[in-house]
């Protein structure tokens, strides 16, 4: 059985009121007001401070700089890029897009990137295909777009070809979890 709660003092019922005047409720919503004291009258409240100005929202991290597949990003060093890019750091899981639509491609991208993150997983490929048109199909086209979402791109670290004459696949070396 729980203890039972003590009845709230005036000087409780005054820091109360001086805290929650400070506070604005969410849109739409009332604010709480603590309940009386039973068995006594309400008493004149308490002067009530002004609410203070709200500090400025402050930034924890930049966001990440776009994300160009081949290109040397900066928190890799050198030697972790050069293995990366010529394949000596090999994908530990592959994604193979061919034959989906773009939409059910997207939605394994970000299911599929988001698992290899939380299980730690270092180096992941994603296969696009070539397409079979003069540009490359659409999900080729897509994907650095979609590497590069708000959602996606603070997972991602650095992205190359796993070969120069073969743009059909994308080598991912996902960020480690903190």
């Amino acid at each position: 059985m729980p203890p039972r709660a003590r009845p709230l003092s005036e000087a409780d019922r005054a820091a109360w009121a001086a805290y929650a005047g400070r506070i604005a409720p969410l849109k739409g919503r009332t604010p709480v007001s603590l309940p009386l004291a039973p068995a006594q009258a309400p008493s004149p409240s308490p002067a009530v401070l002004p609410p203070r100005p709200r500090p400025e929202p402050v930034a924890t991290r930049p966001p990440p700089r776009p994300l160009a597949v081949g290109e040397h990003p900066g928190g890799v060093d050198n030697g972790t890029w050069s293995r990366f890019r010529t394949g000596k750091l090999g994908p530990i899981r592959k994604l193979d897009l061919h034959g989906q639509t773009t939409q059910r491609a997207y939605a394994a991208l970000v299911a599929f990137l988001r698992t290899a993150h939380a299980d730690q997983v270092r180096c992941v490929e994603v296969v696009t295909g070539r397409g079979s048109r003069e540009g490359g199909g659409a999900i080729r086209r897509e994907l650095p777009i979609w590497l590069n979402l708000p959602e996606l791109r603070p997972l991602i670290l650095a992205a190359a070809y796993p070969h120069v004459a073969n743009q059909g696949a994308v080598r991912l070396l996902l960020r480690r979890t903190r």
